[in-house]
């Protein structure tokens, strides 16, 4: 019996090349505002906290345009959705500990 990821989480991401998948996954695209800032926060969060993060354009995959460009930048936590909008670096930095 296979388990299927859940209906909310992104495709996986690619694996770095450590072979650590990262933990935090933010999709956005290209000239959001909303993406800059979440960007900044993630970036900050997860730099301080050690953790590892990749950024996933909603642009390259049909499927997660159709799902989230409406809601975008969206950020997923070990593979389920956190938030989408905008980041709130508390909840965030909770989510990781």
């Amino acid at each position: 019996m296979t388990s299927e990821p859940p209906l909310d989480a992104p495709d996986p991401p690619a694996v770095p090349a450590a072979g650590v998948p990262p933990r935090v996954v933010l999709l956005g695209r290209a000239g959001c505002h909303l993406c800059d800032e979440a960007r900044a926060v993630v970036e900050r969060v997860t730099g301080e906290l050690g953790v590892a993060w990749q950024e996933q354009s909603v642009d390259d995959d049909p499927e997660l345009l159709r799902r989230y460009a409406e809601q975008i930048p969206v950020t997923f936590v070990d593979g389920r959705r956190h938030d989408f909008w905008r980041v709130d670096e508390a909840r965030l930095r909770a989510a990781l500990r």
